[in-house]
């Protein structure tokens, strides 16, 4: 009889919550304020990359550098939403849409 092999699978939020603690302790709030900072950064090089532009061609047409776009896709620099805004509407031919919830 073949014993049964034990699964090291853990869901997501379970991970976290050993990792960060629970939802609503300050680990784990820095936690999420760090991944959508991230996130940010991700969506931005993805649509760069979807239009065929350089991190230099993007800065270009915002009046930035390189490096710092370069350091805002890499969640290695704080981006203020204006900045934001204007590589959204200016640099990519996009529209930035908010959403929270309390």
């Amino acid at each position: 009889m073949k014993a049964k092999k034990q699964s090291n699978i853990v869901n997501w939020d379970d991970h976290l919550d050993r990792k960060y603690g629970k939802k609503g302790t300050p680990n784990r709030e820095k936690y999420a304020e760090e991944f959508e900072a991230f996130k940010i950064g991700v969506l931005i090089q993805e649509a760069r990359k979807k239009q065929n532009l350089t991190q230099e061609e993007l800065a270009s047409k915002i009046g930035t550098t390189k490096n710092y776009i370069s350091r805002i896709e890499n969640d290695a620099s704080d981006i203020r939403l204006t900045t934001l805004i204007r590589i959204i509407r200016v640099g990519l031919g996009g529209q930035l849409t908010l959403k929270f919830s309390v």
